[in-house]
């Protein structure tokens, strides 16, 4: 990949380019910055610090007699100044390696120590330029390629009117999205940065397709736009959108709040729940659109929860969970046995009832709104991957939320609650309902304990194993009903439920 170059006309375009950095760099990377005395490397640095930090008056004291300062920040940052360095082998002894495996380490003056440093380093030349400073950065084709993307976020701000924004890190989920906090400093409110690039294919698995296209896992942001505008005209809340790249995969939207259904102690309010069950009972009072045609002619056809879709998923807990709880591959008769009770109890949906279902329904994708009255109450996100199936999949994904332990008398509220909302309709069948939200339920638990070992041994993410245990025990609450017999039956002679069954 060619170097990136950029000209910063002033020092304010330095501290922006500061900002931009400290959105895209990661865990052991090392930053290069050379230029001469004057050249601005001590106003970026500032800038990336207090960027990372998010603290616009942190205190970043020049390293130029300590050769490094260190930060502990949400990623730790060490700051060398190389001007004094001695030798090259000094640098053993400020601790270098050890700083660029826990975080970034920003370096001044790397001339001082060439040979010691990191091959794999992003080089950022900085040299004057009439009233102004040109940069040109270097690197390895992935930290520039990240870079690169940064970038490409802040014209998109600049393209809208706001390019001097603040920017900074909101979040990542355990998707490609991420998100970011955009201060226009124009007077209005934050808002909230979409960076959703377009998924890259992955292996084909079946019928020439990877495991996006089988399982409809949104690619680009098109979805996201579809749905956002769907629930806004049924008067629910998601944000509204105030700027759209579809190509590039950014969006501008409105911040919702940071308020959730969680106390500050990660247990549920149950109030909020029981709202969120009725919400869930209002979206499915009334048919979902299947086309939906955005301003730009880009239609989206929202997928069906298909036979496809539900085994590509449950897949997951006999190739991932049950490989890494064994430590050996399961036989082809159990794999042949899994998959042909799964097509008998797909079938069974033939006779539900079926509606937009958003797919993630739970804490992490809900907002309290408590300045708001009814639905509007419940902010909605991440619905990007919606699909038309079963009404009982995200009753079950809310009662049984993934991320947190729901009590069964809170369960027993909010179905209630589900249960009221909809006894008006006259189509519904509260029987059948039952059985499907006890047949979507093990679905969605039988992809989740393979979801979190593949990314504790794929990404590289082994935080989502905590929620191993709580998956199972809501797995075994959904195989207590008839129409889960063969699955019980199956996952007992396994040996994948029972007293140690999630350890």
């Amino acid at each position: 990949m060619q170097p990136i170059t950029r000209f910063l006309a002033d020092e304010a375009a330095t501290i922006t380019l500061g900002e931009d950095l400290a959105l895209a760099l990661k865990v052991g990377d090392c930053l290069a910055l050379s230029g001469d005395l004057g050249a601005g490397k001590s106003t970026l640095a500032r800038a990336f610090l207090r960027a990372v930090a998010d603290d616009d008056s942190l205190e970043v004291p020049s390293p130029t007699f300590t050769l490094v300062q260190s930060y502990e920040l949400r990623i730790p940052v060490a700051h060398f100044d190389l001007y004094r360095l001695g030798d090259a082998s000094e640098l053993d002894e400020l601790g270098f390696d050890e700083a660029l495996s826990l975080g970034v380490c920003l370096v001044e003056w790397p001339e001082r120590a060439e040979g010691a440093l990191p091959a794999g380093r992003i080089v950022l030349s900085i040299t004057h330029e009439a009233n102004g400073r040109t940069v040109s950065i270097s690197g390895p084709e992935d930290a520039l390629q990240r870079i690169a993307r940064s970038l490409v976020i802040r014209d998109f701000l600049a393209g809208n009117g706001i390019a001097e924004a603040r920017r900074r890190h909101l979040s990542g989920d355990a998707s490609v999205r991420a998100y970011e906090r955009v201060d226009g400093r124009d007077g209005r409110p934050a808002r909230i940065l979409m960076d959703a690039a377009r998924h890259k294919p992955g292996p084909i698995l079946q019928d020439g397709k990877y495991y996006q296209q089988l399982a409809h896992i949104a690619e680009d942001v098109i979805p996201f736009v579809a749905i956002d505008e769907l629930l806004r005209e049924r008067g629910f809340a998601a944000p509204a959108i105030y700027a759209r790249d579809l190509e590039q995969g950014i969006l501008l939207i409105e911040d919702l709040g940071s308020d959730g259904v969680l106390d500050d102690d990660g247990n549920p309010i149950d109030a909020r729940y029981v709202e969120s069950a009725r919400l869930l009972a209002g979206l499915h009072a009334a048919p979902a659109k299947r086309n939906i045609t955005l301003a730009d002619d880009v239609e989206h056809h929202i997928p069906d929860f298909d036979r496809t879709a539900m085994k590509i998923e449950t897949r997951l807990l006999i190739d991932w969970y049950l490989p890494w709880k064994r430590g050996a591959p399961a036989t082809e008769q159990e794999r042949q046995e899994y998959a042909s009770i799964w097509d008998e109890l797909i079938d069974l949906i033939k006779t539900s009832e079926k509606n937009l279902l958003l797919r993630d329904f739970h804490s992490p994708n809900i907002i309290w709104r408590a300045d708001h009255e009814g639905f509007q109450r419940v902010g909605l996100i991440d619905f990007q991957d919606a699909m038309i199936g079963p009404t009982a999949y995200d009753v079950a994904s809310l009662v049984q939320d993934a991320r947190v332990t729901i009590e069964p008398a809170l369960a027993s509220r909010m179905m209630h609650a589900y249960l009221e909302g909809r006894r008006s309709t006259s189509s519904f069948d509260e029987a059948l309902f039952l059985r499907d939200w006890h047949l979507m339920s093990a679905q969605r638990n039988c992809k989740l304990v393979g979801i979190w070992v593949r990314l504790m041994q794929r990404d590289g993410k082994p935080g989502y194993m905590k929620h191993m245990p709580r998956t199972f025990a809501y797995l075994e609450v959904a195989l207590q009903h008839e129409a889960l017999k063969p699955l019980r039956d199956w996952c007992m002679k396994t040996g994948l439920i029972g007293p140690e069954s999630a350890n």
